[in-house]
């Protein structure tokens, strides 16, 4: 009993020393180079390559590649989130596939060896503990996001398929199967951190999903862009 105590203690530990970093990726179904950055994140998503680091990942899908081949994924709102990043990154324009890092770094999706050195210096910035919870009640998912300080950032939930698939019939894709993980289908801001301690417990709609879903909660400075502190449950 005194070794299954230990082993949990220690269990719990290393998860606390986890440090999130969130990975957006901005893709389209109708991009010839999306592919291969889809596969590189649902590795990363499986494997959590990088030691110390919980590897949070959203797949963000953007409708202006929908003249090749209408992706069934994508929004405006999407749309809108990665031109936001490109106005705070300075960047001269939107592209795909776009790896976001902790909302700070950028690079193109399917760039292993440079995300790879973009999170290890995301890994360098300290963060607070984000607790979530998340369950599904009557239809919708109930969750609770607390945290401490954080004064003025915005709080943000995905709700997130974990997997889905896709046979292209027409553009630069037709003929693929296209594979997807951790997929955004919607996208709450749930309000402004105040006060010393944020504690906030909100009923969500349950979006359509064919397969299992995760949640992923995140604060991010509302002047920069950058991801403060994040968490993800698994429903």
């Amino acid at each position: 009993m005194k070794f299954l105590l230990l082993l949990c203690l220690s269990i719990n530990l290393g998860a606390q020393l986890r440090k999130p970093v969130l990975l957006e990726l901005f893709t389209a179904e109708g991009c010839a180079s999306c592919p291969p950055a889809d596969e590189l994140i649902s590795a990363v998503d499986q494997l959590q390559p990088i030691p110390n680091a919980d590897l949070i990942v959203l797949s963000e899908h953007v409708t202006y590649w929908d003249h090749s081949s209408k992706d069934r994924f994508a929004t405006t709102a999407l749309n809108n989130r990665q031109l936001g990043y490109s106005q705070l990154l300075k960047l001269e324009s939107v592209y795909t596939p776009q790896l976001i890092i902790d909302g700070k770094y950028e690079c193109i999706g399917g760039n292993g060896p440079e995300a790879k050195r973009l999170i290890l210096e995301a890994l360098k910035q300290n963060k607070p503990l984000l607790e979530l919870n998340a369950n599904r009640v009557n239809g919708k998912i109930k969750t609770n996001i607390s945290f401490f300080g954080l004064n003025g950032a915005t709080v943000l939930v995905a709700i997130a398929e974990d997997y889905a698939e896709t046979k292209i019939t027409k553009g630069e894709n037709a003929g693929k199967t296209l594979k997807h993980t951790a997929v955004v289908r919607a996208l709450h801001t749930i309000g402004t951190a105040e006060g010393l301690r944020y504690d906030h417990t909100v009923e969500l709609p349950m979006p359509t999903i064919s397969s299992n879903f995760r949640v992923v909660a995140f604060v991010q400075d509302s002047k920069t862009g950058h991801i403060l502190a994040a968490a993800q449950v698994k429903l």
